[in-house]
């Protein structure tokens, strides 16, 4: 399947329950049945409520994956007639970084993520952060179906 290209998706709102400065996803780039490629710049944003003593983290990545997964999730969703469901991020595995801090990084880093396995309850994917080209960051996610009540 093609990845199909998004000239920027306006509402990525509408696909995760995190709002204001708790969003680190600002864009889709392209997405498909299996994969999303999304893009930010929010690493390098002052009121990041992940900085910690002015300075964000790489192991941070693992948060921007688990939204890019969320998005991913509500397109799939949508694109078959059904909200968005909630989900709580279970775990994160083989998680690598090749740099402490990410924060002075100029200009947009880049998510991919990539299902390896969807149910109705439960979702593993794989991803690699990439900034200027070079992976910065790769491992695996898993969330939960929540129940909204």
């Amino acid at each position: 399947m093609t990845l199909r290209e998004d000239p920027g998706l306006d509402d990525i709102g509408a696909l995760l329950p995190h709002a204001g400065t708790a969003r680190m996803i600002e864009r889709v780039l392209r997405w498909d049945g299996d994969r999303i490629v999304v893009a930010t710049t929010r690493h390098r944003a002052a009121e990041n409520p992940l900085r910690r003593d002015g300075r964000l983290a790489a192991v941070h990545l693992v948060e921007f994956a688990a939204q890019a997964v969320a998005i991913h999730g509500g397109l799939r969703n949508a694109a078959e007639g059904r909200p968005p469901q909630p989900a709580l991020l279970v775990s994160a595995r083989d998680v690598q970084v090749t740099c402490d801090y990410i924060d002075a990084l100029p200009g947009e880093i880049e998510i991919e993520a990539r299902a390896l396995m969807i149910n109705p309850s439960s979702w593993q994917y794989e991803f690699t952060v990439s900034h200027a080209g070079a992976a910065i960051a790769s491992g695996r996610v898993a969330a939960m179906a929540q129940d909204p009540d």
